[in-house]
């Protein structure tokens, strides 16, 4: 009898936005989906999404694109959408160049939230001709990998590559959810996201959860960014575990992560 094919994952890219808050302390820029989309409806999430097959393009043409000749496609391919997910779910602009019109900016932005799908990295591509601006590969700095266990029923499976940003030098200082993938948006440390989880005023999916708890380590941005660029972006696959005949969902140690585990019964799953 013949093993069950392996599910198959949909390529997907996640930026943490990053500033130093008030004290000081990191601040992490959240998005607040919409309770009516199909992937953790409702959940905070950092921006982020698919992977659109012609993202590669933009990285590897010179005129839109820079620092990205050592990659291999689907990093390269998923900085891309890094940048392109940002503006469109928050308005924060990661892309290097002149300071554009916030009329043409914002007509870029709804260029790219009112268009199909399948034609955002287009629409993204003749945004940042036409502003005369690139990505920048070395803005975003590899955070983690992550993709669900292959025994876990989930519908849609994400192969999810997590990147460290900057916010602090972006172009665009006036911020606004979309209105659809992102309902609101919210600045705060990982402990004060952590405590409203706990409180059950915020719902995150395990991924989240975990990298909040990886955040939460660090009390200077200083510290998080020297921390994150000396160490490789690890591969996170968790799994499922019976501990005293209760099943938790696990992730390996020694990766950085303070916590690695929770009940599988406590969890949201998508």
């Amino acid at each position: 009898m013949s093993a069950a094919p392996k599910p198959v994952s949909i390529q997907a890219a996640t930026v943490i936005l990053a500033r130093a808050g008030p004290a000081g302390v990191p601040e992490f820029l959240l998005v607040q989906r919409g309770e009516n989309l199909a992937f953790a409806g409702g959940a905070l999430v950092f921006p982020g999404g698919r992977v659109d097959a012609a993202d590669i393009g933009i990285a590897r043409d010179p005129a839109l694109a820079t620092g990205f000749a050592g990659l291999d496609d689907l990093d390269a391919a998923a900085r891309v959408t890094c940048a392109r997910e940002a503006l469109e779910e928050t308005g924060v602009l990661l892309t290097e160049g002149p300071l554009p019109e916030p009329v043409a900016l914002a007509n870029a932005r709804q260029a790219l939230a009112s268009g199909p799908d399948a034609a955002e990295a287009a629409t993204f591509a003749s945004m940042l001709g036409a502003m005369a601006h690139k990505v920048d590969a070395a803005r975003f700095i590899p955070f983690a990998r992550w993709e669900p266990p292959s025994a876990a029923a989930i519908v849609r499976r994400f192969d999810t590559r997590f990147y460290l940003a900057d916010a602090g030098r972006s172009a665009s200082a006036d911020i606004a959810p979309d209105g659809f993938e992102a309902k609101a948006l919210r600045w705060t440390t990982a402990a004060q996201a952590l405590a409203d989880y706990d409180a059950g005023l915020a719902a995150m999916v395990f991924p989240t959860w975990c990298n909040m708890h990886r955040l939460a380590q660090y009390q200077t941005i200083a510290a998080l960014f020297a921390a994150v660029t000396a160490l490789p972006a690890p591969y996170v696959q968790p799994a499922f575990e019976i501990v005293d005949g209760e099943q938790w969902l696990t992730i390996p140690e020694g990766l950085d992560y303070p916590v690695t585990r929770d009940r599988v019964a406590a969890l949201r799953r998508e």
